[in-house]
């Protein structure tokens, strides 16, 4: 990371916000990570509200100063003096810990002094990646419950707010809070300690760590409340963690690699998943041509990688199945056969009610609208998805193409009710136009 420079002068409210936007997703979690190396993970909270507080900080003043040569840079310097302003002055009700009394005396800072310019490591790229790497595992301390492991992921080091936690995790945002309070009075009470974790904890806290990565992508892919279909900002976060995991020999196996290339077999679709209008285009609908062929062979060469186990889970099965779809050069093209074939196994290896839903449109591109239709009615049968809007929408398609306007209306409605996502509601209105005229519809709507 290069050293700061001067400010850019004018600049307006809006390109500051854009700004501190972008900076805290893609800065937030490395500093909290750094801090926590620094002050130990039983400051993980300190480091959180250290954070939120210095990015305030440059709301305020860079619509004044300008923004920064080196935005990143000048949020680490302003984070690193801040906490340790907040250390000092807890010093005096408490005698501070010997780490914390270590980091003062590296950064030239005795308690009541002036405040403390970061050490020269904390700005390294290298020791930035192996902080967020640490800070990964933390989260998923096995001790804690699945949930709370993803929930204090998702916040910590993904920069998800509360509400964002509670639907990336489909529960209410005060159970979020409570999940979050409890994980990390445990972390603290636990004293563990900044480190990766030993090879016997490795295979169940990276699973966590990559069911975290998978969620962070989902909820920019598709954003649920956002005006924006798309998050970019949060999918490029969640593939720049992954390439950290993939990039440390504790990550050097099949799943990282796998959950790689799914990401970048999505993200190449990103500039034909909407219209000039930011309107959403459904996999069939969209201009092959302008998907992102150089992140196309990535994705590919990161199969290859995940390639190298003995057996298939869950995260390859869905990367191939994503491959197939760029490979297709036209959705006639598609080789669903072999995608109904991989969600065979998928079902089998994650027996889900939405891979089930998935599986359920690929059957109808196979064996016909009919077979799907009864293939969803099982699933929502189940009830396991009641009030998830794709069920409703699926089944709502499923009758258009079968020419059945009537009841695809009423299924399509209540899709439209259930969603929140405003380019969601858009599309489901231009497919209510199509009931009133009539006549059916072939493009199914894509889980």
């Amino acid at each position: 990371m290069s050293a700061e420079g001067p400010p850019e002068p004018g600049a307006r409210p809006g390109e500051v916000d854009r700004a501190v936007d972008h900076l805290f997703r893609r800065a937030s979690g490395q500093l909290v990570a750094a801090l926590t190396r620094l002050f130990g993970v039983g400051n993980l909270d300190l480091a959180e509200d250290v954070v939120q507080e210095t990015l305030l900080q440059a709301l305020d003043q860079w619509p004044l100063s300008g923004i920064p040569a080196n935005p990143a840079g000048w949020l680490y310097r302003a984070a690193g003096n801040r906490a340790i302003d907040a250390l000092r002055r807890a010093e005096t009700r408490q005698r501070l810990n010997p780490q914390v009394r270590a980091v003062m005396e590296l950064s030239g800072s005795p308690a009541g002094g002036p405040a403390a310019s970061l050490p020269a490591w904390m700005l390294d790229d290298a020791a930035i990646a192996a902080d967020t790497l640490r800070l990964m595992f933390v989260c998923c301390y096995p001790a804690l419950p699945v949930e709370s492991q993803l929930a204090l992921i998702l916040k910590v080091l993904a920069g998800f707010g509360t509400g964002e936690v509670a639907r990336a995790l489909l529960a209410e945002p005060t159970a979020v809070e409570k999940r979050l309070y409890r994980a990390k009075q445990r972390i603290r009470d636990a004293r563990i300690a900044f480190e990766l974790p030993p090879a016997a904890d490795l295979a169940s806290r990276l699973n966590a760590v990559l069911a975290a990565l998978y969620l962070m992508f989902n909820e920019g892919y598709s954003s649920s409340f956002s005006e924006h279909p798309i998050r970019r900002d949060v999918c490029l976060e969640a593939m720049r963690l992954t390439k950290v995991l993939t990039e440390h020999p504790i990550g050097q196996r099949p799943e990282p690699w796998a959950l790689l290339a799914l990401m970048c077999f999505h993200a190449a679709r990103f500039d034909a998943r909407t219209d000039g209008d930011g309107h959403l285009m459904l996999l069939r609908d969209q201009d092959r041509t302008r998907w992102c062929v150089p992140l196309i062979a990535e994705g590919f060469r990161a199969l290859g990688r995940a390639a190298a186990g003995e057996s298939l889970g869950a995260i390859q099965l869905e990367a191939g199945i994503a491959a197939l779809h760029c490979l297709a050069p036209r959705w006639e093209a598609t080789d669903w056969p072999t995608i109904l074939r991989l969600y065979d196994l998928l079902l089998e290896v994650k027996p889900t009610p939405v891979v089930a839903l998935n599986r359920a449109v690929a059957l109808a591109e196979v064996r016909g609208p009919r077979v799907g239709l009864e293939a969803v009615e099982l699933v929502v049968a189940s009830g396991a998805l009641d009030g998830y809007y794709l069920v409703p929408a699926i089944i709502g398609d499923l009758h258009l193409r079968l020419g059945e306007p009537e009841p695809a209306a009423r299924y399509l409605a209540r899709a439209h009710e259930l969603t929140a996502s405003p380019a969601e509601r858009r599309l489901l209105k231009a497919k209510l136009r199509v009931c009133g005229m009539g006549r059916p519809a072939r493009d199914t709507l894509q889980p």
